[in-house]
């Protein structure tokens, strides 16, 4: 099988982002922001969908809103390019994740087509120093971009912490299968032969 490798430079006068992802990794991370939740939760992310990441960050303008949003640009593109035509994949993944007192669900659809419905049932206006509509903003960035359908929800939960973790992990394992080739897939895996 050939190696599915994404790379996206994205460089803006307000960040510099630098991705690098094999999707037929081991787990193999190192993820540099500058943001200690958001290093956290995008090592969780290519811990659990075993993909091989490499991805460093940096502010120009010293705002954290534009940094999180192009973070989640460029890591949404490069997984996108990685799946290539898509063909022999899964396609669907389904996960429901919990983590302590929180459950979160994620269904997806690696059709080429990008839509999305996250609820993430934040409280707090801030969570590890990351405002709650940064941390909105990065799910929806990163859905936006990823070319998929996309849905997440946080079905309960009552730490804001657990939630957000809850839900990038069941994102990251219903990816996992997703994006996992299928042995008796041949071609697309789509009726109309396309994606």
């Amino acid at each position: 099988m050939k190696s599915r490798l994404g790379r996206i430079n994205r460089k803006t006068r307000e960040t510099e982002v630098s991705v690098n992802v094999n999707l037929d990794g081991s787990g193999k991370i190192s993820v540099k922001t500058g943001i200690n939740f958001l290093d956290h939760l995008i090592t969780s992310l290519g811990k659990h969908a075993m993909l091989d990441l490499k991805l460093s960050a940096a502010s120009k303008d010293g705002i954290s809103h534009h940094v999180i949003e192009d973070i989640a640009i460029a890591l949404a593109s490069a997984m996108d390019s990685a799946l290539g035509s898509r063909s022999g994949i899964t396609r669907f993944g389904y996960a429901s994740v919990p983590m302590d007192e929180s459950l979160a669900e994620a269904s997806l659809d690696l059709v080429k087509r990008a839509y999305h419905k996250i609820e993430l049932g934040i409280e707090r206006n801030q969570i590890e120093k990351i405002s709650k509509e940064d941390l909105e903003h990065f799910f929806c960035s990163f859905a936006q971009n990823l070319n998929a359908c996309i849905h997440v929800t946080v079905k309960y939960g009552k730490n804001d912490h657990h939630k957000i973790e809850a839900a990038l992990k069941a994102f990251a394992v219903a990816w996992r299968i997703a994006a996992s080739y299928d042995k008796k897939q041949k071609g697309i895996p789509s009726t109309k032969g396309a994606m």
